[in-house]
């Protein structure tokens, strides 16, 4: 959904840094510390704390700061605690070291993934240079274009039955296509102990895949059918269709942001179509390579322009509990 962008720096804000990131400093010692491992190097900018004669420098924290994107009225509280953050991940890298930490194979990998990608991203980022804000204008042609999102949207309401994949078979089915109702279905699993949790949730037509969409709009109301997920299986009733339109003021900032993130994956494509064009890629693991390997789409450098991962943007985001469940269950299994 593209109105979660940057959803971890807008928590960041609210909670102004609590219990002084320890989480984060675990994450950095492992993704970027490490790779300056045994170095004494003198770091750059003015010295804020020593740790056990490693300095902490006033660049560091302002790296941090702006990570973080911490809000004026919240610097100076925010330095103290991220300072706080900062002495932590350095205690945190001596005793690594000490214990050679950063000499662990998986560790080593780690540091040079993660160093590759933040090169990469900053190639990305100065070759593709600044992408222009959609305009107004190509804000309402995609907004005309694509009814069935907006003007034209339909939402869907959900009842669900969870279940244990094992517990899926011949029996359970045969229930189902006798059932008039989930409630016939519910009865059935009680009778034979069957244990099942409820749920309820709605998805419009912005949320969900094109063709689970469609196939949606094809069922009558209180319709049952059958989504396996993995190790859990969903028998659901479709309990309502209705209306419900969305304006064009309403969706204008997140269609914005969606063909935003869009210019920006089409250069990033573009971009890496045509270095491997003028690459000589060679699969010496057929595995591993061969043809599907070589006709896929070349992936978009890791943390470059946010890829688009939707048809549509949706114009109200559903609750947080149901996540995106909806839209990766596709239509696979629907009976």
């Amino acid at each position: 959904m593209l109105n979660h962008l940057h959803n971890a720096r807008l928590i960041a804000h609210k909670s102004v840094l609590p219990s002084r990131l320890l989480c984060a400093a675990l994450v950095l010692l492992a993704a970027a510390g490490l790779s300056a491992c045994g170095a004494k190097e003198k770091k750059p900018g003015q010295a804020l704390a020593s740790v056990n004669g490693e300095e902490i420098t006033v660049l560091q924290l302002n790296e941090e700061l702006q990570r973080a994107n911490v809000q004026a009225a919240q610097q100076e509280i925010a330095s103290k605690q991220l300072l706080e953050s900062l002495i932590d991940r350095q205690l945190l890298l001596n005793e690594a070291v000490k214990e050679k930490a950063d000499r662990d194979p998986k560790v080593v990998q780690a540091v040079e993934r993660a160093k590759a990608l933040i090169v990469a991203q900053a190639y990305m980022q100065k070759r593709i240079g600044t992408i222009v804000r959609p305009t107004k204008v190509e804000v309402e042609d995609y907004f005309n274009k694509n009814p069935q999102f907006f003007s034209q949207r339909k939402q869907f309401d959900m009842r669900e039955l969870v279940i244990a994949s094992a517990d899926m078979n011949d029996q359970l089915k045969a229930a189902m296509d006798a059932a008039k109702s989930l409630e016939d279905v519910a009865a059935w699993l009680d009778a034979n102990k069957v244990k099942y949790a409820r749920t309820q949730l709605s998805r419009t037509s912005a949320d969900l895949a094109p063709e689970l969409t469609a196939k949606l709009l094809t069922m009558p109301k209180g319709q049952l059918f059958i989504i396996r997920e993995g190790d859990r299986t969903l028998l659901i009733s479709l309990a309502d269709i209705r209306d419900n339109p969305t304006s064009l003021a309403q969706a204008a900032p997140q269609i914005e942001q969606f063909l935003f993130n869009k210019k920006n994956k089409d250069a990033a494509d573009a971009e890496l179509k045509r270095l491997r064009a003028t690459a000589k890629i060679e699969y010496l693991n057929k595995d591993a390579g061969g043809k599907a390997a070589a006709s896929a789409p070349a992936p978009a450098a890791a943390n470059a322009p946010a890829p688009v991962s939707a048809p549509a943007p949706a114009a109200n985001p559903p609750a947080a509990s149901s996540s995106s469940e909806a839209n990766d269950r596709g239509v696979a299994g629907l009976k």
